[in-house]
């Protein structure tokens, strides 16, 4: 009778909280269709030709410049911001040669006005390495991964352009992941344009990353997501404790800055506060992290960064693209933005001993396997919405066909409002307007995804509401 009990006690407690009514056999079939995508073998090729060796080199080679202070040295070949800028420039310049030319190489310059940590007017300079896209319908969507090549200690004096600031983990270690992915990545093709970046002075108050969303903003480029890589080098904590399976990505809350726009109100009008472009740009690169870098864990934040701090994804969030920044799982501050010193024992400093070139290599691929799913899949498909009347409170979505040529049909995905990332899917076929029987619109969540020949998925887009157009009396 015990056994009895506990046996139906487990099937409660494996049934879903809320289920919808039954779905018909197309329906049922639809789903299981949409859950078994085969893995993307030009993806699994990427994510397996990054090596840490490679990174491993980079970032003692940063490092040998003794300092990348955003006001150091420029016209010396061995030491200061100059002389790693050029190296990374001829090492992009390498990447493009052994790729045929693939990568668009070059130096971003600008005069940073005088600032609370610029004095007097300086030039900065950011590296930037254009792979465009291949498919005339998607070229014109980008996606960028940066990491910043500058360092400092400036926990001491953030002025201070002389003493030495190996900088091995911040930001050596995002500035050697983003040059490996690019050295990799650059030897595909895609259907959308790719841009990797090393940018400067992110210490100095994100003036690289600044100068960069800005001209974009100005372009008018369709920036459909960022990443950048701060800090992404070591997989031990401040007490010892080594994880090396966990990555965090901050995914930001609505725009901090600016007015609000009509797109966040009506984000906001109908709970889509945690739907916003940004939070499902960080739903796809953990699903697809995860999903090719097995027992990789993409741990996504909701907050902008850590609790306080900054990074170059924020400037363009607050030019309204979608943005998000990984991190290491936890962090030691002894070896940021420290001097090279040793107290009571304990060594201080941002040294290459600190720095676990495996863990980088594994967020680098993250990083790269979620890049190329971007580039490859379709756009999300726009003007997304949630029908609002009628006499059903089925989910009842309507979308506008994506012009792709490759787009071969759509999914639907929704979870309960509590939850963070979606929970169940059903592929509809190439329509634009289907109905998720049994499935009420109040009590969940949606979204809709195009979906490609090869079976490549866009990131979900929110539906806003759909109110029919009102008829004029004659």
């Amino acid at each position: 009778m015990k056994k009895l009990f506990f046996s139906v006690l487990t099937v409660v407690l494996l049934l879903p909280l809320s289920q919808p009514r039954a779905q018909t056999k197309t329906e049922d079939s639809a789903r299981k269709s949409a859950a078994s995508k085969a893995p993307n073998a030009q993806i699994q090729k990427i994510v397996g030709e990054i090596s840490a060796a490679n990174i491993e080199a980079t970032i003692k080679k940063l490092v040998s410049f003794g300092t990348r202070h955003s006001l150091s040295e420029t016209e010396s070949n061995e030491r200061g911001i100059g002389a790693a800028r050029r190296w990374i420039k001829s090492e992009f310049d390498r990447y493009s040669r052994e790729s045929g030319g693939r990568l668009q190489v070059a130096f971003d310059e600008f005069t940073q006005p005088p600032a609370s940590r610029i004095p007097t007017a300086t030039q900065l300079v950011n590296i930037v390495a254009t792979l465009p896209g291949k498919q005339p319908e998607s070229k014109d969507r980008v996606y960028v991964v940066s990491g910043h090549y500058d360092s400092c200690v400036c926990a001491q004096d953030v002025l201070d352009a002389k003493t030495d600031a190996p900088g091995a983990n911040d930001d050596g270690s995002g500035t050697a992941a983003v040059m490996e992915i690019a050295r990799v990545m650059s030897k595909y093709d895609y259907d959308a344009t790719l841009v990797f970046m090393t940018v400067a002075a992110e210490e100095q108050g994100l003036n690289g990353s600044t100068h960069w969303a800005e001209m974009a903003k100005e372009k008018k480029l369709d920036i459909a997501g960022m990443i950048t890589n701060d800090i992404v080098g070591s997989s031990r904590g401040d007490d010892g404790q080594i994880d090396k399976t966990h990555v965090r990505l901050f995914a930001g809350e609505l725009p901090a800055r600016g007015e609000m726009t009509a797109g966040i109100r009506a984000l906001l009008e109908v709970g889509g506060e945690n739907d916003s472009p940004t939070r499902q740009l960080a739903r796809h690169i953990k699903e697809i992290g995860e999903e090719y870098l097995r027992p990789m864990n993409v741990t996504v934040i909701y907050r902008r960064d850590r609790y306080g701090r900054g990074g170059d994804h924020s400037p363009f969030l607050d030019r309204g693209f979608p943005a998000v920044r990984m991190s290491e799982p936890n962090e030691d501050l002894r070896h940021q933005h420290q001097t090279i010193r040793k107290e009571n024992g304990v060594q201080y400093g941002d040294l290459p001993e600190f720095v676990d070139f495996a863990f980088v290599a594994q967020v680098a691929r993250v990083n790269a396997a979620a890049l190329a799913s971007l580039a490859l899949a379709p756009a999300g498909p726009a003007n997304v919405q949630l029908e609002t009347t009628g006499s059903t409170s089925d989910a009842i979505l309507r979308w506008d066909a994506n012009k792709e040529p490759d787009v071969t049909g759509y999914q639907i995905v929704w979870r309960e409002t509590t939850a963070p990332f979606w929970q169940n899917k059903v592929a509809v076929g190439n329509v634009t307007r289907f109905t998720v029987k049994g499935v009420s619109r109040d009590n969940y969540l949606f979204g809709v995804q195009a979906v490609d020949k090869d079976g490549n998925v866009s990131v979900a887009v929110f539906p806003k509401p759909y109110r029919p157009p009102r008829r004029t009396e004659r």
